[in-house]
């Protein structure tokens, strides 16, 4: 018995010892001074709260002037922009073909912007037959990279189907203009340089119409170029619309007839209008090659008393119509300040002087400034408005054919 307590006294002991053991161990988990020792960290916080440099946004205000610059100098960036004279560019005129007055004299006036603009290189005017018109362009277009060409101006007389040369030339970094007839689509083009604007011609033509024939007004057929030329298309089609107004009420229009600009065979149509239709009292030609025939016919067969003829056309072709009445009136622009403009548009586009965006101003010599806008006569594509009209009859014709 007193073994027993002697063992159980000694076990006492040892668990003493063992809670006197594990309490020493526990104890300096309570104890305050490994709390204490994470102080520093807390204590390194100033340096956190340093952020007198991330709170020095002075930096960052500090752009607030740079910034304020930019204002002062977009003014410049935005005023018109001149051309840098002198870059060799070589440059493709391309009219709808060859052997037309009219291009002849937007080949004058793009010399004229070529030589003012000191280019280097010479300027190429080239062109198909008319009988080859459509073919001939494509293929020539197809050809301005082998031939080295920088740029080349068009006036389309193949609607879209110039499209996939146009946008094969563009791709290759060619810079493609159109002028007097633009790509329908746009596509492969950077911008038109319209010689008018094409709703304002079928007002033009309206006002024409009702100027011959009064107030009583009467019926009219329309001369065409040919169905694939797109200016000439816009231009009938702005004309139906004008004569929705009230005001053309009295003018019917019959039919639509196409010459392919070619003289001979515009004779024919005119004569075959007036073998159609016996109570026409006027043809309108918006094609100088169409009204000059048309008059022809008329004053050949001796029906000027009965088949006026108007539209648009040059004025030095027209002279003797005017005179003799068969064509009392007609319209059109400077084909000259045509090319020139058209140069000086396609000379700053090779350059990178502008980049063929709308709202970008620049100055095209003696035309002064001009603007590059969304065209409002197709979905798509920019253009460079050069205008005005101008309508001739016996009193200015001959001034104006000298």
């Amino acid at each position: 018995m007193r073994k027993r307590l002697s063992i159980a006294a000694s076990l006492m002991v040892i668990m003493s010892l063992l809670l006197v053991a594990c309490g020493g161990a526990a104890t300096p988990p309570t104890t305050s001074q490994p709390t204490a020792a994470p102080a520093p960290p807390t204590q390194a916080a100033p340096p956190t709260s340093a952020p007198a440099p991330t709170t020095a946004p002075a930096p960052t205000t500090a752009p607030a002037p740079t910034e304020a610059a930019q204002p002062t100098t977009a003014p410049a960036a935005s005023g018109p922009v001149k051309a840098e004279p002198g870059k060799p560019l070589k440059m493709i005129l391309l009219p709808k073909f060859l052997g037309f007055a009219v291009f002849d004299q937007a080949h004058e006036g793009a010399e004229e912007a070529a030589k003012e603009l000191q280019n280097p290189e010479a300027l190429t005017f080239t062109g198909p037959t008319a009988e080859n018109s459509v073919a001939g362009q494509i293929e020539v277009v197809t050809n301005a990279k082998t031939q080295g060409a920088n740029a080349i101006m068009i006036s389309n007389n193949a609607g879209d189907q110039i499209v996939p040369a146009a946008k094969a030339a563009a791709d290759s970094g060619i810079k493609v203009v159109t002028w007097d007839s633009p790509i329908p689509t746009a596509e492969g083009e950077s911008v038109f340089v319209a010689q008018v604007d094409f709703k304002e011609t079928g007002k033009v033509m309206a006002d024409m119409a009702l100027s011959i024939l009064g107030d009583a007004g009467g019926k009219f057929a329309v001369l065409s170029a040919s169905p694939d030329a797109a200016n000439q298309n816009a231009w009938i089609a702005a004309l139906k619309e004008v004569l929705k107004d009230p005001k053309y009420s009295k003018l019917e229009l019959l039919d639509t007839v196409y010459g392919n600009d070619q003289s001979e065979e515009s004779y024919k149509q005119a004569l075959a209008l007036v073998d159609k239709y016996p109570d026409m009292k006027l043809i309108m030609a918006p094609t100088t090659v169409g009204i000059a025939a048309a008059a022809k016919a008329m004053q050949d067969e001796g029906l000027c008393d009965k088949v006026k003829v108007s539209g648009l056309g040059l004025p030095s072709e027209m002279v003797a119509y005017t005179k003799s009445g068969c064509a009392p009136e007609f319209a059109l622009w400077s084909f000259k300040d045509l090319g020139y403009l058209t140069y000086y548009v396609t000379y700053m586009l090779s350059t990178g002087d502008i980049k063929g965006e709308a709202g970008e101003s620049f100055e095209a010599g003696r035309l002064g400034v001009k603007t590059i806008e969304k065209d409002p006569t197709r979905d798509n594509g920019l253009r460079v408005l050069m205008g005005p009209f101008s309508v001739y009859n016996k009193d200015n014709d001959e001034e104006a054919a000298k």
